[in-house]
């Protein structure tokens, strides 16, 4: 079994909205639908827990009723202080709607190109392993710099990789990561999901990450995903 935890509660002050940027209308639609759309269409997502501030939790039960996304809908968990920290809520409202050997789907909803081939070569690959990670390899010429002024080494490309969402995980272990972490008053230091894993010693397999499926940061971002769905 697995169930996605979908981030919706930052407040994107560098896309510069009113509203954050999970909420932000693109084409009519706002940002969270569409990797909603595509969770509730992939075979291999039982269920999703959404993170979201609770004054926005009204609306998005609309937008859900309007877009006849419910079905899987399994609950809310409010965000914590950081991105991990929002992860951990859901994680901890999971327990007893997984069980440890299952799977959590972490993915955000300002990567609204997630397609059904991404959620399904991300579990597929956990076979054998406690979560996937998917990657996009360096293009340029990666250089090490002490003080930001000058080049002090020449970091090999071919094994430097950039990391994407979604992220899987074994739910047992990747909890139990957490629960570590937050016992260390480590939690907020935590840049990327996939780290507590490194942290923790649970093996993580990289698979193909989709150049398609780009964060949705700045302005720039958001017309680029607008031209992308007026094709």
């Amino acid at each position: 079994m697995t169930i996605a935890i979908v981030l919706a509660g930052g407040i994107g002050s560098r896309l510069g909205a009113e509203i954050p940027k999970a909420y932000v209308e693109v084409c009519g639609k706002p940002l969270i639908i569409y990797c909603l759309e595509t969770l509730a269409e992939s075979t291999f997502i039982n269920g999703y827990q959404i993170v979201a501030d609770d004054k926005w939790i009204p609306e998005i039960e609309e937008w859900i009723r309007k877009y006849e996304l419910r079905e899987k809908l399994t609950g809310f968990s409010k965000p914590g202080t950081n991105r991990q920290g929002s992860i951990y809520n859901g994680l901890m409202d999971l327990r007893g709607k997984l069980k440890d050997e299952d799977y959590v789907f972490v993915h955000d909803s300002a990567r609204p190109l997630l397609t059904t081939k991404l959620v399904r070569e991300s579990i597929d690959g956990m076979d054998g392993y406690d979560g996937v990670l998917p990657v996009l390899p360096m293009k340029d010429t990666v250089y090490m710099s002490k003080d930001g002024k000058q080049i002090d080494s020449l970091v090999n490309r071919a094994e430097i990789y950039a990391g994407q969402a979604p992220e899987t995980f074994v739910y047992g272990k990747y909890l139990a990561a957490n629960q570590c972490l937050v016992e260390a008053g480590e939690i907020e230091t935590i840049n990327g999901s996939s780290e507590v894993a490194v942290k923790a010693g649970m093996r993580m397999r990289l698979i193909p990450g989709d150049e398609m499926n780009f964060k949705i940061t700045t302005m720039a971002d958001l017309d680029r995903f607008e031209e992308i769905l007026k094709g």
